[in-house]
């Protein structure tokens, strides 16, 4: 199945995070954070401005992101775990 987010929502796979520590300490799955890490999957066409006009979106698939711990909604399509967001909660790129 093929998802195509609208308007300003990106569709994010969450990257996991580390399962040890720097020093080698193995951290359970009930101990872990949720990750603030993803890669783009898919992004809208843009936002729709008051005038009509649509502004494009400064991700694209690919791209590496960092975003607010809580942000987007969960959501489950061909067996991934996904979130979807708006572009807003996207804090940068990482390059």
């Amino acid at each position: 199945m093929k998802f195509r987010p609208l308007h300003d929502r990106v569709v994010v796979e969450a990257l996991e995070q580390e399962e040890k520590t720097a020093g080698g300490i193995i951290i359970p799955d009930t101990a872990k954070e949720k990750p603030m890490q993803g890669k783009v999957v898919a992004a809208g066409p843009g936002a729709r401005g008051e005038s009509g006009d649509v502004t494009p979106l400064d991700v694209k698939a690919g791209d590496r992101v960092l975003y607010g711990k809580w942000s987007g909604t969960e959501v489950k399509v061909d067996g991934k775990d996904l979130l979807i967001m708006r572009e807003s909660d996207i804090m940068g790129v990482l390059e």
